[in-house]
């Protein structure tokens, strides 16, 4: 693209010389001003230009023109293309650079209300990636969060209702409360409450109603060697443990309990008590050494490709080789984008959790 306004003044040059004298080619020449004015800079942008007039000199000189007025006409065609284009040269310029200061912003915000885990938590090695589907977000309503503590690492990925900026509002909420609730409670259903109920609070301050301010979430308490690992699951996507020579596996629960925010349809309960049903209550899992654990939102396991076709993780990350935390969600976002061709419909969180051998 870059060279295209060379090409457009060489492509015009060719069609004057060729051309019966009465014929111009003066719109190939304005074009190619207005070509290098969003693509360059001001510089090559004026150079374009003045180019563009020069190379409408030669061919009068060889060929005549139609008369002066033509002429004229022609010559001042391509002076004002060329002056509009240092115009849109300096606005595309301006708005490229609010364009990187609101991206600036964005960053820095994702950093402060969903900062990324540090790559050893423990003895354990993490990874995250956060995809947003909205367009040039940084966050939406995708969370995860890793915290050493002293009952272990704990961590918490979770969804929202909603994407984009409009979840955030609950994303700061349920972070929140994780952080202060995985260093005081001494079991995963304790966090899991206090993460219900402050997402119930926030819900009734804002006037949602309760079907609809909710978030699924997976919570995990791993030992600092990961010896043990128990879970909770509140109508999430269940984890996935990778072995080294085994097939992947998914780590479901003993039933399905009901999201975070929801306990407000279970009038009865304080929420002091425990989850609103049995099956929230945690349950424990193997993790391996040399093992990963997997954690992911429906950005992944609901990515549909063209024939509307949902992703299967388990089928996907079948024999594909890995070497770390971070290598395993490369391979996961390069199988997203082959599977979807790049057009995700959701937020997409991952984080990676892997065991030392």
């Amino acid at each position: 693209m870059r060279v295209l306004p060379t090409l457009l003044i060489v492509f015009g040059l060719a069609v004057d010389l060729a051309m019966p004298p009465g014929y111009s080619a003066a719109p190939l020449f304005a074009a190619a001003a207005l070509v290098a004015a969003p693509l360059s800079s001001l510089r090559v942008t004026i150079w374009t230009g003045v180019a563009a007039c020069l190379a409408m000199l030669p061919v009068q000189v060889l060929q005549g023109s139609g008369g002066p007025i033509e002429a004229a006409t022609e010559k001042a065609t391509v002076l004002t293309v060329a002056g509009l284009a240092v115009l849109i040269n300096r606005v595309v310029v301006l708005g490229d650079r609010r364009l990187a200061s609101a991206r600036g912003i964005a960053e820095a915000a994702q950093r402060a209300v969903l900062p990324f885990p540090a790559p050893r938590a423990g003895r354990l090695g993490v990874a995250a990636r956060y995809m947003a589907a909205q367009a040039d977000a940084r966050i939406g309503g995708d969370l995860f969060a890793v915290q050493n503590t002293p009952y272990g690492v704990r961590l918490v990925i979770g969804d929202v209702r909603g994407k984009g900026t409009d979840a955030i509002d609950s994303v700061v909420v349920v972070l929140g409360a994780f952080r202060e609730a995985a260093e005081q409670e001494p079991d995963l259903e304790g966090v899991a409450r206090r993460l219900d109920r402050a997402l119930s609070r926030e819900g009734a301050r804002r006037g949602i109603d309760a079907v609809e301010g909710f978030a699924t979430a997976v919570l995990a308490e791993i030992s600092d060697g990961g010896e043990k690992l128990r879970l909770v699951n509140r109508g999430h996507p269940d984890p996935l443990l990778l072995c080294p020579g085994q097939s992947p596996r998914l780590l479901e629960p003993g039933g399905r309990a009901l999201p975070l925010g929801l306990i407000r349809l279970h009038p009865g309960d304080s929420g002091d008590s425990g989850p609103p049903d049995e099956s929230g209550r945690s349950y424990a899992a193997e993790f391996p050494p040399g093992a990963t654990l997997l954690f992911y939102t429906d950005g992944l396991s609901e990515a549909r490709d063209a024939y509307g076709v949902f992703l299967d993780p388990v089928e996907q990350l079948r024999d594909r080789p890995f070497t770390g935390p971070d290598d395993l969600l490369d391979l996961v976002i390069d199988t997203i984008g082959r599977h979807t061709g790049s057009e995700t419909a959701d937020d997409t969180a991952l984080l990676a959790v892997t065991r030392p051998v």
